[in-house]
């Protein structure tokens, strides 16, 4: 399932994280992927044991508590901390799939369930760097307004198209969720988004209040903690 998730920044956010980023070290992207992916990735990104990675991850971070809709698709059990990447002068990033296992810090991983890339500027600051994203309905072409995100299955091959003009800037990162099937993770995302639209309609209370019972009752059996 890939999801539109809009306005995970404010405009203002985004400017004060675009204002941080303009004036800081990138280094190649090539560093945090391995053999495979570096043959086809050509970026830069802010380097991991850089302060401002950190701070802006953090930013991000918050953010992202702040978006009932990314919660209820995504159900976190874990976040890969945020990292910053930016694509110029034909910069571009080939076919790739995700790494299953990731680092999360010392002696804990995260297995990736969910990618999420998160845009810092518009699609008129720079030509090509769509995100395409292949699966079984074919390939879609992803380019956000800044401050949203597109969140789809770490198991999905994608890549960047070149950057033929100006710089596409985005940040990205991983999530383990609570509920690692795809199929229940929709499910639950439809029944939740159900339970919100019958409420905004006034619907019979009792029966809502049943709804909700059912959803808990799926999310315990299916989570994993």
């Amino acid at each position: 399932m890939l999801l539109h998730i809009p306005n995970i920044l404010s405009a203002e956010e985004v400017a004060a994280v675009r204002a941080r980023l303009d004036g800081a070290e990138w280094t190649d992207g090539r560093e945090t992927v391995g053999a495979q992916g570096a043959r086809v990735k050509r970026n830069e990104q802010l380097p991991d044991n850089l302060p401002l990675k950190a701070e802006l991850g953090a930013t991000v971070l918050a953010a992202l508590q702040r978006s009932p809709l990314f919660f209820a698709s995504a159900l976190p059990r874990k976040i890969l901390p945020p990292r910053f990447n930016r694509y110029a002068g034909g910069g571009e990033y080939g076919f790739h799939v995700d790494g299953a296992v990731m680092r999360l810090g010392e002696g804990e991983h995260l297995r990736s369930d969910l990618s999420c890339t998160l845009f810092l500027n518009d699609p008129t600051d720079y030509e090509g760097g769509a995100l395409v994203i292949s699966d079984t309905y074919g390939e879609h072409r992803v380019a956000l307004p800044a401050g949203d995100a597109i969140l789809y299955p770490s198991s999905s091959l994608h890549r960047v198209e070149p950057v033929t003009r100006g710089a596409r800037i985005a940040s990205f990162f991983w999530i383990q969720s609570l509920v690692r099937d795809e199929s229940l993770r929709r499910m639950l995302l439809e029944l939740d988004t159900a339970i919100q639209k019958l409420t905004l309609d006034g619907a019979d209370n009792d029966a809502v209040l049943q709804l909700t019972c059912v959803y808990h009752n799926l999310l315990r059996r299916w989570s994993e903690t």
